[in-house]
């Protein structure tokens, strides 16, 4: 059992932050956790959450409300006992001097935070475009600003930042600066065309899939992702893969 902090705190529309103190095994950027909403038996299933941040024993995520099991966790109250495993899954690569664009969609910005830190940590240089439908969406910019040499948000009604999507910024950012790696996560729709654009520029990419994980740990085969070497489970194989072996004509968008 993990202790909560502090109660959720709200950090935009419709998404909390929940901070718990962390005594296991030490994660790694892209990896998940996955929590025990209720001590009860509803809901019955685990929910998987991307580590936002892991620093002096502290495990952070970010949590959208959509439906009863996070409306669930935003009733959590200070010094609660969650039932949290991890962190499980494959996380993102930390390069060492090296150019690295991140580019996120939604919730799915969540785990470039902790990239973007450890990157840094490394000697590289990030640079980060970070989606969402509209600005009263967005969650702690600051952080992202600090962790970040350039940070750029993009909004769909151009509410904040630059007007149109991620996939709309990344051409110009590819053709002024030569990428060593493009690390992403958000929608399918998105990963799928942010990764179209990374293989037409020849920059290696791994995206970090958020799909639903029934159990977590690859027993259920609920999380099967076909790619050009035959099925793969995301949650164990994954959730972090290269984006240029996923077939995304496979996955429901």
């Amino acid at each position: 059992m993990t202790r909560l902090i502090k109660e959720p705190r709200e950090v935009s529309k419709g998404h909390m932050e929940l901070a718990f103190e962390w005594e296991g095994e030490e994660p790694h950027p892209g990896q998940f956790v996955n929590v025990k909403v209720d001590a009860g038996s509803d809901p019955l299933l685990r929910r998987p959450f991307s580590v936002y941040d892991y620093e002096n024993g502290i495990l952070r995520i970010v949590v959208k409300r959509v439906g009863r099991g996070t409306n669930r966790m935003a009733l959590y109250a200070a010094d609660e006992m969650v039932d949290i495993l991890g962190p499980l899954g494959k996380g993102f690569s930390v390069p060492e001097d090296a150019r690295v664009l991140l580019v996120g969609g939604g919730v799915g910005n969540a785990p470039l935070f902790f990239l973007a830190r450890e990157l840094r940590e490394a000697g590289s240089r990030v640079t980060c475009v970070y989606g969402m439908r509209s600005a009263e969406y967005v969650y702690c910019a600051g952080e992202y600003r600090d962790a970040c040499e350039e940070f750029i948000i993009a909004t769909d009604d151009g509410s904040e930042g630059t007007k149109g999507t991620v996939a709309d910024v990344m051409p110009g950012l590819l053709d002024r600066t030569q990428y060593d790696a493009i690390c992403a996560c958000g929608p399918l729709r998105m990963l799928e065309a942010v990764t179209g654009i990374a293989v037409e520029r020849a920059v290696p990419i791994e995206v970090s899939l958020e799909n639903y994980f029934g159990c977590g740990v690859g027993l259920c085969v609920g999380c099967t992702v076909e790619t050009t070497s035959g099925n793969r489970r995301a949650c164990v194989d994954g959730p972090v893969m290269d984006g240029s072996a996923i077939v995304w004509s496979s996955l429901e968008k």
